[in-house]
C-alpha cells in the first residue's frame, strides 16, 4: 500500500496582505498529478488545511475541487484531521457527504474515542489499513481545572492529556484488531520534543515546546503523520514520526526549507519504503540583508536573472545607522522593472544587526498568540504571568468558538 502524508495547507494565506491563491492552486495540481504518476493508495492531510477559521470562498472551492479531482485518482482513501487554524464546524459540515465518497474528515475530537479510528477496506471488505484519525486536540478536549492548581500544574496536566489520548488509541486498537497485519497510522498536530521549526512557530499548547515525545506514541503505530511545524523531519531519532513540512514556503524564514510529502510503501505492517518527495519552487522567497549599497547591488543581481513563473517576493533588510531619507521610494524605484516584487522593507540599526535581533515584525507575520503576547509585555504584564495570561486567552477564545459553532449547529 502507497500512502502520501502531507499537512500544513494553510489555504487562504494572505502573506503581507497579499493572496497566495496561485501557488496553493500550483501545489495542489502537482499534489494531484503526483498521486496519480506515483499511483497512490491513500492521502493523510495532518491539519491546517486552512489559514484561518472562515477562509475565503477561493480557498474553498479549491480544497472541495481537489478532493473531487482526487477521485479520479488511484487514490481511494483519504483522511483529513483539523489544525489549530482550521474551524472544526467549517470541517466537518459536509463530513457525512464527503464519506460517501470515501473521504474522512475529523474536524475536531469527539467524545467517543472510537470516532478517530477509521478502516482502510479494500473492493471485497478486506482490511488494508487502520488510521488513528487525531486531529488538534484543544483544550476542551483534553483539561479540566483542578482548584488550587498553579501554571506548571495545568501544563503538566495538558501534556499528561495528550500523552493519554495516544494511549487510550493505542489500547483501542490493540483491544479491536488483535494481530493485525497491515499498517497502522496515527496522525496528530501538535508540537513534539525536539522538532525543529523554521520561524515563529510557538507552541500551541502553551508552556515549553515537550507537549509529548516520539517515544511516547505507543508502539503499535506502525508510522505517525505530524502536522503543525513547516519544515519536514523525523523527530526523536525515530523515522516513523514525522513532520511532512508545508505545501509551500509560509514565511520568509521557510525560505531555506526543501519542501515535500512523504510517500510511504507498506508491505503487511511493514514500512519497506520512506521517501521525501520535493516540490517545486512555484514563488521563490528572498530575503536580503545588509547596509544600503550592498542590499542595492544584491537587488540587480538577483533582479536581472531570468526566471519563469510567478514573480519571487522579496524582503530588503537595511542594516544603517542614520536616517535614509526616502528609503521605499528608492528601493522600489530600483526594482521597479525587474521580475519581482519587493513586499517588505525593513531598517535594522547596526547595534541590532551585530547582535542579529531584528527589528519588531509586521502584524501580518504574527499569529493572535504573538499578538496577544506582545500586547500584555506592552502593558507591563510581568513575564512570569504570561502563562496563565496565554492560558486564560485560549480558553476565551475556545468558548467563542464553541459558542459560534452552536449558533451554525
Amino acid at each position: 500500500m502507497k500512502i502520501i502524508h502531507t499537512s500544513d495547507w494553510h489555504l487562504g494565506q494572505k502573506f503581507l496582505y497579499n493572496d497566495r491563491g496561485e501557488e496553493h492552486q500550483l501545489a495542489l495540481d502537482w499534489l494531484l498529478d503526483t498521486i496519480h504518476r506515483r499511483e497512490v493508495d491513500g492521502l493523510i492531510v495532518a491539519g491546517d488545511i486552512f489559514d484561518i477559521g472562515n477562509p475565503p470562498n477561493y480557498a474553498r472551492r479549491m480544497y472541495y475541487r481537489f478532493l473531487t479531482q482526487l477521485i479520479q485518482t488511484s487514490c481511494r482513501h483519504i483522511v483529513i484531521t483539523g489544525g489549530n487554524h482550521d474551524s472544526p464546524a467549517m470541517l466537518n459540515a459536509p463530513r457525512e457527504l464527503l464519506q460517501a465518497l470515501n473521504i474522512h474528515v475529523l474536524g475536531s475530537a469527539t467524545e467517543n474515542l472510537a470516532d478517530e479510528l477509521v478502516e482502510w477496506r479494500d473492493e471485497q471488505g478486506g482490511l488494508e489499513a487502520v488510521i488513528a484519525a487525531v486531529p488538534f486536540l484543544r483544550d476542551r478536549d483534553l483539561h479540566f481545572s483542578v482548584a488550587g492548581e498553579n501554571g506548571m500544574e495545568r501544563v503538566e496536566r495538558l501534556k499528561q492529556g495528550i500523552r493519554q489520548h495516544y494511549h487510550d488509541l493505542g489500547q483501542l486498537i490493540e483491544a479491536r484488531y488483535p494481530g493485525v497485519e497491515v499498517p497502522v497510522v496515527a496522525t496528530g498536530h501538535l508540537y513534539a520534543t525536539g522538532a525543529q521549526a523554521s520561524g515563529a512557530q510557538d507552541n500551541i499548547y502553551i508552556g515549553n515546546k515537550e507537549n509529548i515525545a516520539a517515544k511516547d506514541f505507543p508502539k503499535v503505530f506502525d508510522y505517525v503523520a505530524l502536522g503543525h511545524i513547516h519544515r519536514p523531519q523525523a523527530v526523536g531519532g525515530l523515522e516513523h514520526v514525522r513532520y511532512s513540512g508545508s505545501l509551500i514556503p509560509l514565511s520568509f524564514s521557510e525560505t531555506k526549507d526543501e519542501k515535500s510529502v512523504y510517500l510511504l510503501e507498506f508491505e503487511g505492517k511493514a514500512l519497506k519504503q520512506l521517501e521525501a518527495i520535493a516540490l517545486p519552487t512555484f514563488r521563490r522567497l528572498k530575503t536580503i540583508q545588509g547596509p544600503l549599497e550592498k542590499v542595492e547591488e544584491a537587488l540587480r543581481r538577483f533582479g536581472s536573472k531570468e526566471r519563469e513563473g510567478l514573480a519571487p517576493w522579496v524582503e530588503a533588510i537595511v542594516e544603517t545607522g542614520r536616517l535614509i531619507p526616502r528609503l521605499d521610494q528608492r528601493l522600489h524605484e530600483l526594482t521597479a522593472d525587474m521580475h519581482l516584487e519587493l513586499l517588505k522593507i525593513r531598517i535594522l540599526r547596526q547595534q541590532q544587526a551585530q547582535q542579529q535581533k531584528p527589528d519588531t515584525p509586521e502584524l501580518g507575520e504574527l499569529d493572535e498568540m504573538e499578538v496577544f503576547r506582545m500586547k500584555c509585555l506592552s502593558y507591563g504584564s510581568p513575564p512570569e504571568e504570561m502563562e496563565e495570561l496565554a492560558r486564560s486567552f485560549l480558553e476565551l477564545r475556545h468558548w467563542m468558538e464553541d459558542r459560534e459553532e452552536g449558533e451554525h449547529a
